[in-house]
């Protein structure tokens, strides 16, 4: 159990990912995949049952043991909390309401955020842009781990730990490699979740919304659902960067298993991910794919060939960004001007009839 990692730096590559290529050739091959981009009906009805579902649990156990509250967190809220910060990842593409109502995706991102209990569904979105648009690029991509975790989290002991903390290190680790300035809808979305959480308090109970807390903290980190946080993108095969997982998780998870397939077409809603191995399989046929995510967590707490260190980096293409988009204000511009715009005919209408009345 004391036995180190073998590896001492990342895998640098200075070749650029391979999803955009993949892309190219399989739309050229099969323009009818084009069909597949687009909305997913069914999401904003599967989201919202899972919400209503989370308070209705939180409320019956608002006055129970301790040991129920954490076991049912672990079995089955964790799952569902889990599942809600995978319809976020859906959603943070535009999946519920299509390219054209990005507000409208952002909002319907607060409400699956609800039950997770920590506002992430905007800041979520502001990385995750850059995790496809720079995948493994230094200080750019901040799904890569840092140095101090890489160097650190190297026996079996230290990497069940970081296994076990993988929440904390993926809510602060933007914070340490890419700072960020707040957006509006960021404020937002962190007073709405503070409003639910104190209403959870209020109304159910302290356990209540331990449980929601718990139940995030606990699937996310030491927890076989948790294991695509390992399965996607850490190295298990020569050179591939990205792996997916095609068993019986993605029922629950939205299919966040076909990850080279989300990769190669990141606007295809997770529902129809499945239809792009089915149109185009001679190009992922021949790519591993992981059959289990517990032996991808067995296999990268005991194998010192494997640790925070086996992932492919890249130099950064571009300088980082300190700010982004501040898509409330946006919005809001266009009906500051007509608003003023009313404001100003109504001015001139009662000068008109003052004038008129005064001759």
């Amino acid at each position: 159990m004391g036995q180190k990692v073998s590896t001492e730096d990342f895998i640098w590559t200075y070749t650029e990912q391979p999803h955009s290529d993949r892309r190219r050739e399989i739309v050229k091959k099969y323009p009818e995949i084009k069909k597949l981009f687009g909305i997913d009906p069914s999401l904003k009805y599967v989201v919202s049952a899972c919400v209503i579902l989370q308070i209705f649990a939180a409320f019956l156990l608002k006055d129970s043991s301790w040991i129920l509250i954490f076991l049912q967190a672990y079995f089955f809220g964790g799952i569902v909390n889990h599942a809600l910060t995978l319809a976020i990842h859906d959603i943070s593409h535009n999946t519920a309401f299509g390219n054209d109502w990005p507000l409208s995706n952002r909002f319907f991102g607060m409400w699956a955020n609800l039950p997770i209990s920590v506002p992430m569904s905007v800041s979520f979105k502001k990385y995750h842009v850059e995790h496809h648009r720079y995948l493994g690029e230094d200080a750019l991509d901040t799904d890569v781990p840092t140095e101090f975790e890489a160097k650190f989290f190297t026996t079996p002991i230290r990497k069940l730990l970081w296994l076990f903390l993988q929440p904390l290190f993926y809510a602060f680790r933007p914070l340490m490699i890419y700072k960020k300035a707040p957006t509006d809808l960021e404020i937002i979305n962190a007073i709405i979740q503070v409003i639910f959480d104190l209403a959870v308090l209020y109304f159910f109970s302290f356990k209540s919304l331990a449980y929601l807390f718990l139940g995030t903290f606990l699937a996310m980190g030491l927890h076989p659902s948790a294991g695509h946080f390992v399965a996607e993108h850490y190295v298990f095969s020569g050179a591939q960067e990205t792996y997916s997982y095609y068993g019986l998780w993605n029922l629950v998870l939205f299919n966040v298993g076909y990850h080279m397939e989300h990769h190669d077409f990141p606007y295809i809603p997770g529902k129809n991910l499945p239809k792009v191995r089915e149109i185009a399989p001679e190009f992922y046929d021949n790519l591993h794919i992981h059959e289990s995510w517990i032996t991808v967590l067995s296999t990268f707490v005991f194998s010192p060939s494997m640790g925070p260190y086996q992932r492919i980096k890249r130099p950064a293409s571009v300088p980082q960004e300190v700010y982004g988009n501040y898509a409330l204000a946006n919005y809001l511009k266009p009906v500051q001007r007509v608003f003023q715009k009313f404001l100003e005919t109504i001015y001139v209408i009662k000068k008109s009839n003052w004038s008129v009345k005064n001759k």
